[in-house]
């Protein structure tokens, strides 16, 4: 209840972003039964395996996407001879980029749900827009500065998740003992 009322502060005084809030939700929402899915999996298959497959579904979604998208633009975008026009040296960052900062990386954060908790990484995911608004505050000054009421917003909400860590680790603590 006290996210939901930290996100109702920041909708009202951040009327302008709506979508953006709205794109964000539904965004948490989808990550969330993600993780969900990938918590029950990752239990009896091999994190590579999970991976490979929720990458090619990927692939497969987008390249669909682009396929509507160049019949219906008439072929102006999507798929055509210019899309894959790449250099030589973009082929290097497309396979560094492919390899290890997209399949290593999503591959380990499977393989981390053998030891932690769907619940721990949502909120590592979740909280990041979080994170990077306070930073992009700490690094470009108040140019990008919110309204006050923003701030007291994320602030219930990282409350209100430090706080749920809180008890939770006493409860398990009262449980041991």
């Amino acid at each position: 209840m006290l996210v939901i009322i930290g996100l109702y502060i920041i909708f009202q005084v951040e009327t302008k972003y709506t979508l953006g809030i709205i794109l964000g939700l539904i965004s948490a929402f989808l990550s969330a039964i993600f993780t969900l899915m990938n918590g029950k999996l990752i239990r009896d298959t091999a994190p590579s395996v999970i991976s490979f497959y929720e990458l090619l579904t990927g692939v497969v979604a987008i390249s669909i996407y682009l396929a509507i998208m160049s019949f219906s633009s008439g072929g102006d975008e999507g798929f055509n001879l210019s899309f894959f026009t790449i250099s030589s040296e973009d082929w290097w960052y497309l396979l560094i980029l492919s390899s290890i900062c997209t399949a290593y990386a999503f591959i380990a954060a499977v393989a981390v749900m053998k030891h932690l908790s769907p619940y721990t990484i949502m909120l590592t995911i979740n909280l990041e827009p979080i994170y990077g608004i306070f930073l992009a505050f700490l690094i470009f000054g108040s140019k990008e500065q919110m309204n006050p009421q923003f701030y007291y917003g994320a602030l219930l909400i990282l409350s209100t998740v430090i706080l749920n860590g809180f008890l939770k680790t006493k409860r398990k603590i009262n449980k041991i003992s």
